[in-house]
């Protein structure tokens, strides 16, 4: 008998564990399939019934799973006729899950321009601000995420990593507490954005070596310099990044724009 219930306990134990893990698929699943349109903007999904045949899970998973992708603004729920899929507009396509499952079809929402757009109008005046109001500390964190860029340039995942901290460090450095709010906001896209330039460069010196000149601008307590380091680096980012919405994306214009 005790070996029965040490048994039971087992598989009650392996299910609960297996279960986020089964939800968390599930969602992706559902949510891949919407980014792939297979369930287009403004039709209905399935029945819960049909739905659960069609991944094989429970209708406890499958309601579940929903009410994740409704909380991300990519379904809604209507009372008593079903869950239709939400445009694009109202997705939030700067959560890390969202950017997550539109994967590679990110070239085809035009969003790594809006990110960059974004950068421009953001940028430039947090380099302005951290001249001006940057702590030794945080030229300091600066300079090593500058480093980190350095010996981390044949490999584009070190590169990156480096390269999110340090612009996630210029934001904090800005001592604008709208640039604080944002770093949290953003980060993810930002990481997305940045990836997609560093993987589309012939080269990495160019941007190693301006992210260099921002540093010793911030030193300088070089306002002025600052702001043009800045505007320089993303007239750099702009560019590889053309190369690579060129190589993924398709002819057209960009789907988010056209739901």
């Amino acid at each position: 008998m005790a070996a029965e219930g040490q048994e039971h306990q087992g598989i009650v134990a392996e299910r609960l564990q297996r279960r986020p893990r089964v939800q968390k698929n599930i969602t992706r699943a559902i949510a891949s399939d919407i980014c792939a349109e297979i369930f287009p903007v403004g039709t209905f999904l399935p029945r819960e019934n049909d739905l659960c045949e069609r991944y094989g899970v429970s209708r406890t998973v499958i309601r579940e799973s929903l009410k994740i992708l409704e909380s991300k603004g990519m379904v809604r729920g209507r009372s008593r006729v079903g869950t239709v899929v939400c445009n694009k507009e109202e997705w939030n396509i700067l959560d890390s899950q969202v950017l997550e499952w539109i994967g590679e079809r990110i070239f085809e929402f035009d969003l790594l321009n809006c990110i960059l757009e974004a950068r421009r109008a953001i940028e430039p005046a947090a380099a302005e601000f951290a001249a001006e109001r940057a702590t030794v500390q945080e030229i300091a964190d600066l300079e090593r995420a500058w480093r980190d860029m350095r010996d981390g340039e044949r490999d584009v995942a070190d590169f990156t990593e480096a390269d999110v901290a340090f612009h996630t460090c210029l934001l904090k450095a800005s001592h604008n507490q709208v640039f604080l709010q944002l770093v949290g906001i953003i980060q993810a896209a930002l990481k997305f954005s940045l990836h997609a330039s560093n993987e589309a460069a012939e080269r990495r010196d160019e941007a190693i070596d301006i992210h260099g000149e921002l540093v010793e601008a911030l030193r300088m307590r070089d306002k002025a310099g600052a702001r043009e380091c800045s505007m320089r680096m993303l007239d750099l980012a702009a560019r590889d990044l053309a190369a690579a919405v060129k190589r993924h994306r398709p002819s057209g214009a960009g789907l988010l724009n056209n739901p």
